[in-house]
């Protein structure tokens, strides 16, 4: 018997600076609420997909256009190889991020259809297929095949890519002391936009700095060194070549700096950025200054958030 079973996954910082394509990291609002999307699936006489949720006007009303769609034939298909036997479901899709943030937007619609069809279907797959699944339908949107925002929204916490091994990636050590502070400005940032800014070679200097930086950050997580580790957030690969795209970056980041923030970065392609601190009221204040300075529309927002170390579950319908 198929119940009807919801899901929510929640966003992610994608590249975290230091590790570009390499590091995600799934994050949750202090204040409880829910912060990333979910996907509701239950019987139906013919497959049906209804659009809601806060930011489902910013998207194509036409389910044909609509990732979670096309998650639910690639679910489908893989079923079908598996030797099971798919039933008509009405999928419905609450998007409560904007796309396009810089917050695995796309990866926590897909996350999300894909956990609940399994959940759905009796978990016909383990969470490694699934995740490989994940993977390769965000690379329709993304035009590449990573998973630093897929990783963290479906397994929670701080994950290192593996690519091409057999493992697709590794659960970091968190600094549960950390507070992320989000600020999304409501501009758009498109990924593939963001990835034809970057040059097509780097340096061999700016190359061994990126492995420095990144192999260091890995061993402060596991000493639990936060002093290291936060100095350490540095992007050499993107950020340079980004921040143009951003509401006045590099002041809002010397800013945020004063302010106390002990690293600021770039979420995922932009244009979504977040600071990192140690103290509530600092991020409190942090917050504070972004909305009033940073963001562009009423659409923006700024939260204060942790680590997500849960990542996708199923939820209550509210």
């Amino acid at each position: 018997m198929h119940l009807p079973v919801t899901v929510f996954a929640p966003v992610s910082i994608g590249n975290v600076s230091v590790g570009f394509d390499s590091l995600g990291l799934a994050l949750q609002p202090v204040d409880g609420a829910w912060l990333g999307d979910r996907v509701h699936v239950s019987a139906a006489n013919e497959p049906a997909f209804t659009l809601l949720g806060r930011f489902a006007d910013r998207l194509p009303a036409d389910r044909e256009s609509n990732i979670v769609w096309h998650v639910l034939q690639a679910f489908d298909a893989a079923l079908v190889d598996r030797g099971g036997q798919p039933v008509p479901v009405h999928l419905t899709l609450y998007k409560d991020i904007p796309v396009c943030s810089g917050l695995g937007s796309s990866a926590c619609s897909v996350v999300a259809a894909f956990a609940a069809l399994n959940e759905f279907h009796d978990r016909p797959f383990n969470d490694d297929e699934l995740l490989r699944l994940m993977g390769q339908a965000e690379a329709q949107i993304s035009g590449s095949l990573h998973y630093d925002n897929v990783a963290p929204c479906f397994l929670g916490g701080m994950q290192l890519m593996l690519q091409d091994q057999s493992e697709v990636a590794l659960s970091l050590p968190l600094f549960d002391e950390l507070y992320w502070v989000l600020a999304y400005p409501d501009v758009l940032v498109s990924t593939q936009a963001a990835r034809a800014l970057l040059p097509p070679q780097y340096s061999r200097t700016t190359l061994i700095r990126f492995g420095q930086n990144l192999a260091a950050f890995v061993a402060a997580c596991y000493r639990q060194d936060q002093a290291l580790a936060m100095a350490l957030l540095k992007d050499e690969i993107a950020e340079p070549y980004r921040a143009e795209l951003l509401p006045d970056y590099h002041h809002t980041q010397t800013q945020l700096r004063a302010m106390g923030a002990l690293a600021v970065g770039i979420s995922g392609s932009g244009p979504t950025i977040f600071a990192a601190c140690d103290d509530l009221a600092l991020a409190q204040q942090q917050a504070a200054w972004l909305q009033q300075n940073y963001l562009q529309t009423e659409a923006g927002f700024v939260t204060i958030c942790r680590a997500d170390s849960q990542g996708t579950r199923t939820v209550e319908d509210q």
